[in-house]
């Protein structure tokens, strides 16, 4: 079985109060992006190997630092496995195209894929409601790619509701990620949680036009005022025609929304990972 999984922008991210189990209630807009892994699963039954353990792993593309163990494809395979001990093992492998810890919610994708995947593969029957609070246990932004559809989402973002963003449908998306690393415990340690003046979920249905002015990600301003290239990338887009432009996630990757016909002439350091929508149609 081979599925693609894609990443995630976030439009506005407001942090409203640090809860008692130590997590932050917040208020954002998932909206996914044709930006892709590839992800395979095979039924080791059809895979043979003479080594015996549960998951086979493989990767390319992207290199992945750290212990393969956490990552959080094997991670959904053994949380399936403990509810259902009699699954096979099966030889799973990733091709890697989002870029880590941008905000994009990447691995996350990969890890919620790999629960569905696993859920059709071996019909275990698993209802969305149920394949949401699996992909919970993974991460706070693993639910969303269950229903990979806009939503608004509250609590620690597994609390969605699907709205309808036609108004985007006239606009596409180009990501810039400068491959600067922010780590998530200093983005929140820069933020005062606060209650907005007007709630992202009234904001988000105003004209695009308007919504530098009323949707902000409360991450964006610690992350430039540290990070000059950030903000000059916020700039540069908006000089070059972009609608609206903000920072995805605790950052660094900011996307620009552009009127579908218009070209900008973006120029970045080689360096910078862009994806052009327009150039990758779903």
């Amino acid at each position: 079985m081979l599925r693609f999984p894609n990443c995630k922008i976030n439009l506005g991210l407001q942090i409203l109060r640090k809860r008692a189990d130590g997590y932050h209630d917040l208020a954002t807009v998932f909206y996914p992006i044709g930006l892709k892994d590839a992800l395979e699963i095979i039924p080791r039954s059809e895979f043979t190997n003479p080594q015996h353990q549960s998951v086979e792993w493989t990767q390319s593309g992207l290199t992945i630092e750290g212990n393969p163990q956490q990552n959080l494809c094997i991670k959904a395979y053994h949380s399936l496995k403990q509810m259902f001990p009699t699954m096979p093992s099966v030889a799973m492998h990733l091709h890697k195209t989002i870029p880590m810890g941008a905000g994009l919610g990447g691995g996350s994708a990969d890890g919620a894929f790999t629960i569905m995947m696993l859920n059709d593969l071996f019909k275990l029957n698993l209802n969305p409601e149920q394949q949401i609070d699996l992909a919970l246990s993974l991460g706070s932004d693993c639910p969303f790619f269950v229903l990979n559809k806009p939503c608004y989402a509250t609590s620690r973002g597994e609390v969605m509701q699907e709205i309808s963003l036609k108004h985007l449908s006239n606009y596409y998306c180009i990501i810039v990620n400068p491959g600067i690393h922010i780590s998530t415990a200093w983005a929140f340690s820069q933020i005062k949680p606060r209650l907005p003046e007007i709630a992202l979920e009234i904001a988000i249905h105003e004209p695009i036009n308007t919504w530098n002015q009323l949707i902000i990600n409360d991450f964006e301003l610690p992350v430039c005022n540290a990070y000059p290239e950030v903000k000059q990338v916020i700039e540069q887009m908006y000089t070059h025609g972009a609608v609206y432009c903000s920072m995805t996630g605790s950052g660094s990757t900011l996307f620009g929304f552009f009127e579908k016909g218009i070209t900008p002439s973006l120029q970045f350091p080689s360096h910078y990972f862009v994806f052009d929508e327009s150039k990758h149609p779903s």
